[in-house]
């Protein structure tokens, strides 16, 4: 590996931008699994706009764990220790791309109440995790960096 994109679970390392999209990248398909799931399910049974965004932000976790949770585990790691690991790569920068993208999907106006079958309701959404993958990007960057985030996972693979 070259040293624009070395680095190590230590810290001692430098992240290179396409490093850092593909760790976004890795956690946007989690987070969108989980929150479209969410959303359709709250939306699909009439419920309201904050028990659709807690479900929504519930499976989007879940889902964006899992990921790295099973690619962990299938290198080797126990449970246990995958468990951790996910904890350790994924919390930040789910954060921040669930903050980032249920603040689109809030602030668009007619979002919240637009149904499965508006174009609206799907614009929103693909929309906010486009804006949720630029912000997160940069954060997944820093964080890999100094050997936090996917570079934990990454030392694992």
């Amino acid at each position: 590996m070259d040293h624009s994109t070395r680095h190590t679970a230590t810290g001692h390392g430098h992240a290179s931008w396409a490093m850092a999209a593909k760790a976004t990248l890795h956690c946007l398909t989690g987070c969108a699994v989980g929150e479209i799931l969410g959303m359709v399910v709250g939306t699909a049974l009439l419920w309201g706009d904050v028990p659709t965004m807690i479900l929504a932000i519930a499976l989007a976790f879940v889902f964006g764990y899992s990921f790295t949770l099973f690619a962990v585990v299938r290198a080797g790691l126990s449970l246990r220790a995958a468990v951790k690991v996910a904890l350790a790569a994924d919390t930040v920068s789910i954060a921040v791309m669930e903050l980032v993208d249920n603040a689109i999907i809030a602030l668009t106006p007619g979002a919240m109440d637009a149904q499965l079958s508006d174009g609206l309701f799907w614009s929103a959404l693909i929309g906010g995790f486009a804006v949720a993958f630029v912000v997160t990007t940069p954060v997944n960057k820093w964080m890999i960096g100094r050997g936090k985030g996917h570079a934990v996972a990454h030392a694992h693979h």
